[in-house]
């Protein structure tokens, strides 16, 4: 058994700049809905995915605001977007997917949460996070848990992380937290790369274990000395930073195992979703996969 779980916000902002524009009976834009389910379908098509959830960042701040001013916002994202965050879940509930909406935590923290409870169940062969996002190689484990970048087609187990990034996944939130993340708002440690982060990580593997005197490093790094000066100055903020990057795990998950199980649609309400968003076809996709499990 396989468990996929799936990055609800990523999939709704590619299917918002991917698909074409679609308007629904009421005059609302619904396009990025219709190629959301459109792209579950496909999903729900392939061998082996027989339990399914999917979270989504139901508003877009999370405890890490408090931690964090600059920490992520809404602020920016095309409205039209964010419209149809609602419609996208109550879609995928019609669909028969268990949907998480994330207020306090983060959809990140909701598959990391999932990844790490299901990973446990001696039954499950694999976790298959479906999400390029870079926090949440931080959740690999071996080949038992993985990431899928379902658009490039690419699966990155442990040793994929690691020629990825250059570290362990376990040392995904430190590299973060010296390299920054633009996309979630925290900067990281002047003159910290991610060639530099990545090669002191690979040999300490956390920021505590980074001597303080470069001369004391058992790996050579172009800049050693200012990249040491920079981490001293700014102890707290490298910290922060980790906290920032490092998901929760401890999100209050409802459902078990059994409940992912997908056993197809809610037909009635698929139909009436389908109408208002004027494609029909998703009904029939999807009574046609339910029928042949």
């Amino acid at each position: 058994m396989q468990v996929h779980l799936v990055d609800g916000t990523f999939e709704l902002f590619r299917a918002y700049y991917g698909s074409p524009p679609r308007t629904s009976g009421d005059g609302l834009e619904v396009g990025a809905v219709s190629g959301l389910l459109r792209s579950l379908l496909a999903l729900l098509g392939e061998r082996d995915v027989t339990h399914v959830a999917i979270a989504f960042d139901h508003v877009i701040e999370s405890f890490r605001n408090e931690l964090y001013p600059g920490y992520k916002t809404g602020e920016g994202m095309d409205p039209v977007l964010f419209a149809q965050f609602g419609l996208a879940e109550e879609a995928c509930r019609t669909l028969g997917i268990v949907t998480w909406p994330m207020v306090e935590f983060e959809c990140d923290d909701a598959l990391a949460t999932a990844a790490a409870r299901f990973n446990l169940v001696p039954d499950v062969e694999r976790v298959v996070i479906c999400s390029p996002d870079k926090d949440l190689a931080q959740c690999v484990r071996g080949t038992r848990v993985v990431c899928l970048d379902r658009m490039r087609r690419k699966l990155f187990d442990e040793d994929g992380v690691i020629e990825k990034f250059g570290v362990r996944p376990k040392s995904m939130p430190d590299w973060l937290a010296l390299v920054g993340d633009n996309a979630d708002g925290y900067p990281g440690i002047p003159r910290w790369g991610a060639k530099s982060a990545a090669t002191v990580l690979a040999v300490y593997e956390h920021l505590e274990a980074i001597p303080p005197d470069p001369g004391d490093w058992r790996v050579k790094v172009r800049g050693a000395a200012a990249l040491a000066t920079e981490l001293a100055a700014r102890p707290a903020e490298a910290l922060l930073y980790r906290q920032l990057a490092t998901l929760r795990i401890d999100v209050p998950l409802a459902e078990a195992l059994t409940a992912l199980r997908w056993r197809g649609p809610d037909e009635p309400a698929l139909r009436a979703l389908a109408a208002r968003l004027g494609d029909q076809s998703i009904v029939e996709r999807a009574a046609n996969l339910a029928a042949s499990r």
